[in-house]
């Protein structure tokens, strides 16, 4: 069932603003701040409650609509994504061992594919379409995982990962030929981020995402690339390419920064999930020295690349 979009997205805008203020406020009260340290691009003290506040929203309005037996969205994927916040949380405040925190990602990974989230056909490929089902799941735990760590990467400049996050929803319902089974979700997880551009940008007070967010809008994300890459996303006609290249234009900037920064690490014979400040954003930001131009930036870069790949689609 589609909701009555107005609506649903008037709610959450003015309750995911209310829950930001009050979760700021009590994680201040509560010393919960993000400390500054030679990694942290900010100057002021912050706390890291954003991805709780979104949270909160969404699992409050799928309780409301599941009591009225009314099915928003598959409400069982709220399980791995609290995995994935709680996760987040505990290393928000105690700092998880990162080991450890992997092996929850792909723990996470399994319950949704448990759900019904599997990539079990290429495409073409490679020349490879169906997958057997040992097969399909650990490629499907790995995008997963892969996509979960890639918004966690980006989660470095005030912005950034809100907007990547937010255009590539934007482009998965704009692209889409049909109403999908995420169209709800897409309502809900937009309006109830828009506020936290506001929280995320201020001078004072201002709110991050943390780990907890940045794990679990990673999760959000990898539903729709998982649902995209199966069979059942369909594209319109016009704006019609293949799927994977559909997913590279549209998550571009998370796919090629933890590409590269993995690859660099490991040359540099590093842990690939220690933090630095060698990131693509990092070293815009080093340039512009400010965090909206370098959000901006990079969002530019993101749509200029679905343009492209758009208009060569149009060409051949």
């Amino acid at each position: 069932m589609i909701i009555n979009a107005p609506y649903i997205i008037i709610l959450c805008l003015i309750a995911s603003a209310t829950s930001i203020y009050l979760t700021n406020l009590i994680f201040r009260k509560k010393n919960l701040i993000d400390k500054i340290n030679e990694r942290s691009s900010h100057t002021k003290i912050a706390t890291r409650s954003g991805g709780i506040s979104v949270f909160i929203i969404v699992f409050s309005i799928a309780c409301i609509y599941y009591f009225q037996g009314i099915d928003l969205f598959k409400y069982s994927l709220l399980v791995p994504l609290s995995l994935l916040l709680i996760v987040g949380l505990y290393d928000d405040i105690y700092q998880l061992d990162i080991k450890l925190k992997f092996i929850f990602q792909i723990i996470a990974a399994k319950i949704f594919i448990d759900n019904g989230l599997l990539i079990d056909n290429l495409h073409g490929v490679f020349g490879i379409f169906e997958l057997n089902r040992i097969t399909a799941q650990a490629l499907t735990i790995f995008i997963i995982v892969a996509i979960v760590n890639s918004i966690n990467f980006i989660d470095g400049i005030d912005g950034l990962a809100l907007s990547i996050v937010t255009l590539f929803i934007l482009m998965f319902e704009f692209f889409s030929a049909t109403t999908s089974p995420l169209t709800n979700l897409s309502y809900i997880i937009t309006a109830s981020l828009l506020p936290l551009f506001y929280f995320n940008f201020k001078k004072e007070s201002k709110v991050f995402l943390g780990d907890s967010g940045s794990l679990f809008i990673g999760g959000i994300v990898s539903i729709y690339v998982v649902f995209i890459l199966s069979q059942d996303y369909i594209i319109k006609e016009q704006y019609d390419v293949h799927k994977l290249i559909f997913v590279i234009s549209i998550l571009f900037y998370p796919i090629i920064d933890i590409i590269r920064i993995v690859f660099k690490r490991i040359i540099e014979r590093k842990s690939p999930f220690v933090a630095d400040k060698n990131h693509i954003h990092h070293l815009i930001f080093s340039e512009t020295k400010s965090h909206i131009s370098t959000t901006l930036i990079i969002v530019f870069i993101n749509l200029l690349v679905i343009f492209l790949i758009q208009t060569v689609n149009l060409l051949i």
